[in-house]
């Protein structure tokens, strides 16, 4: 199987003066063409900066990121934003939509940033809706959507492009239990649709388990989480690092 995303050696370092701090440490890791990763780990363990440094916003110490086999790093500024917009979609917590204007046009928006015509990038965008099961919503602005509904727009600006990887960072975790099962049936349909890649950080162990593979990072590295076979945590410490940041989920969904 193909490998949509490949890190390797992966290291990331802040200096604040005479101290380096590494935050990553010879980072390992691939996610094969339409696998759901899930990536989990305690506050400031180092999540963003690694999603950062995958979806080519930030570059490493040292080491490679490689999507679809192209090492983004290698790339100029104007090739790297470009390989993102083609190749990347990124999912938040909090939905980062542009409050005056409607959810069609939030969507259409990286089309037109590629270069898209207006009607073609805001047809796109319609159909895209569509799947998400917003197209009686298309006109509205985002204060005018539930939470929910928000963040189904943020996907779906995520997937317009088709992109190869999505890279996802808490996108339950501002949600309540049925619209959050709401989301992660979104995620794994779109995912089986269009074979397309998640990586997915969160805190969430019940969404986590649900995912195709789960790694846990700690110091700077990633490790499995759960016992092949059985989904067991391999470590009390991973429970110990992931159970103050677990967000309660119905049992109708374990």
């Amino acid at each position: 199987m193909s490998k949509v995303l490949q890190c390797c050696q992966l290291t990331k370092s802040y200096k604040q003066g005479d101290i380096e701090t590494k935050v990553l440490k010879d980072l390992d890791l691939s996610v094969d063409k339409g696998e759901l990763l899930a990536v989990v780990g305690s506050s400031g363990c180092g999540k963003s900066t690694f999603l950062h440094l995958a979806g080519a916003l930030d570059t490493p110490t040292s080491g490679k990121v490689l999507i679809n086999g192209i090492d983004i790093h290698q790339l100029s500024d104007k090739e790297r934003a470009k390989f993102r917009n083609q190749h990347i979609g990124f999912i938040y917590q909090f939905h980062h939509l542009m409050m005056e204007f409607s959810a069609q046009e939030n969507v259409a928006m990286p089309l037109m940033i590629r270069g898209d015509k207006p009607k073609d990038a805001l047809l796109a965008a319609k159909n895209m809706l569509d799947q998400v099961g917003l197209s009686h919503r298309i006109d509205y602005r985002p204060s005018q959507l539930s939470g929910g509904e928000r963040q189904r727009v943020a996907i779906a600006r995520a997937l317009v492009t088709k992109p190869s990887l999505v890279l996802a960072d808490e996108p339950t975790g501002n949600l309540d239990s049925d619209t959050a099962e709401q989301i992660y049936q979104l995620i794994r349909r779109l995912n089986k649709t269009a074979q397309t890649s998640f990586v997915i950080v969160t805190h969430d162990l019940v969404l986590a388990k649900r995912m195709d593979r789960q790694v846990k990072l700690v110091q700077g590295q990633l490790s499995p989480l759960f016992d092949e076979g059985n989904k067991q945590l391999v470590t009390d410490d991973a429970n110990s690092v992931l159970s103050q940041n677990s967000r309660p989920v119905s049992d109708k969904y374990v």
